[in-house]
C-alpha cells in the first residue's frame, strides 16, 4: 500500500476506532473502575476518565515517537518492568479494600459482640465520604470520656482505603494522571511496534499514534462515565450495595494485579535469568 497517497481521514478514523478499542484493555478498565467507584457524579467520573488518557497519551507519544522516529529497541527486561509497574499500581489500588475484607472476614471468625453495658450514642450530622457533605443517623457507643460527643461529631465515616487514602478520595484527578502515565508507559513499545509494522513511514505512523491516543482519551471517557453509573445510582440510593460495589472493585483490581505480578514476574521470568518478553 501507498501511505503517501492514502487518504488521511481513513487513517484518522482506524487510528481512533484502535485507541477508543484499547482503553477497554482489561488492566486499563480495572485501574479507572477502582478509581471512579467513589465518584458520585458522572461528570467527575468522565473527568478521571479523561485525564487518565491524558497521562496514557503523554508516555505513549514520547515513548512511541521514539521507537518510531529513532528506531528504538527496548531492553526485554525493561520491557517488563515496565508492564510489571502496573500490577504493583493495581495492587496498590486495591490494597485498602483486601485490607477492609480481611479486617471483615476476622471480625466474623472470631466474633465481636456489642457491648451492651455501654450506653449508645445516637446522632445524625453532616459527614463526607469523599463525596461531599451529606446525613444520615447512626450509632456510637459512649466512650464516657469528657469529649465523647465531639469525637462522634467530628469522626470520618470514609471507607477504608489504606494507606493511600487521603490521596485516593482528595486527589483523584491526580492519581489518575499517574496511574494514566504508567500504563501508557507499559504499553507504548507495544503499540508504537504495532504501528510501525502496518505503516512503515514514521511520518504516517506517528500521526497514527497521535490520533490513536486521541481515541484513547474519548474512549476512556465514554468508559469511565458508563461504569460510574451503577455507583453513582447506588451511593444515592442504597449505601450499603455502593460499599459492596467499592470493595468489589478494590478486591478486582488486587487480584488482578496479583495475577499480573505472578505472571510477568515467575512465568515471563522477570526476576530470572533468562527473561522472556513479547510486547502487548
Amino acid at each position: 500500500m501507498n501511505f503517501e497517497t492514502t487518504a488521511p481521514l481513513g487513517i484518522a478514523l482506524l487510528g481512533l476506532l484502535m485507541g477508543m478499542r484499547h482503553a477497554t484493555d482489561p488492566d486499563h478498565v480495572i485501574a479507572v473502575t477502582t478509581i471512579v467507584s467513589r465518584e458520585r457524579r458522572l461528570t467527575a467520573a468522565g473527568r478521571v476518565g479523561i485525564v487518565w488518557g491524558l497521562g496514557h497519551t503523554l508516555t505513549v507519544l514520547a515513548v512511541g515517537a521514539a521507537i518510531i522516529v529513532f528506531k528504538i529497541a527496548i531492553p526485554i527486561r525493561l520491557g517488563l518492568a515496565m508492564e510489571f509497574a502496573v500490577a504493583i499500581v493495581l495492587i496498590l489500588l486495591g490494597l485498602g479494600a483486601f485490607a477492609s475484607f480481611i479486617q471483615l472476614v476476622a471480625r466474623r471468625i472470631v466474633g465481636t459482640p456489642l457491648a451492651v453495658d455501654r450506653p449508645l450514642v445516637v446522632h445524625s450530622h453532616a459527614h463526607g465520604h469523599g463525596f461531599g457533605p451529606h446525613r444520615h443517623p447512626h450509632v456510637h457507643l459512649d466512650s464516657g470520656e469528657q469529649h465523647s460527643e465531639q469525637i462522634a461529631l467530628n469522626h470520618d465515616h470514609g471507607l477504608p482505603a489504606g494507606p493511600m487514602s487521603s490521596f485516593a478520595v482528595r486527589r483523584p484527578l491526580l492519581r489518575s494522571f499517574g496511574i494514566g502515565l504508567v500504563h501508557g508507559l507499559a504499553g507504548s513499545a507495544a503499540i508504537a511496534l504495532l504501528v510501525l509494522g502496518a505503516i512503515p513511514q514514521p511520518l504516517w505512523a506517528t500521526l497514527y499514534l497521535a490520533i490513536f491516543c486521541l481515541g484513547t482519551i474519548v474512549g476512556m471517557g465514554l468508559i469511565t462515565t458508563a461504569i460510574a453509573t451503577p455507583f453513582a445510582v447506588a451511593a444515592q440510593r442504597m449505601s450499603w450495595m455502593h460499599r459492596s460495589l467499592v470493595t468489589g472493585s478494590g478486591l478486582l483490581s488486587f487480584g488482578f494485579g496479583l495475577f499480573l505480578a505472578y505472571q510477568l514476574g515467575i512465568v515471563d521470568h522477570l526476576f530470572g535469568a533468562a527473561p522472556s518478553w513479547t510486547p502487548r
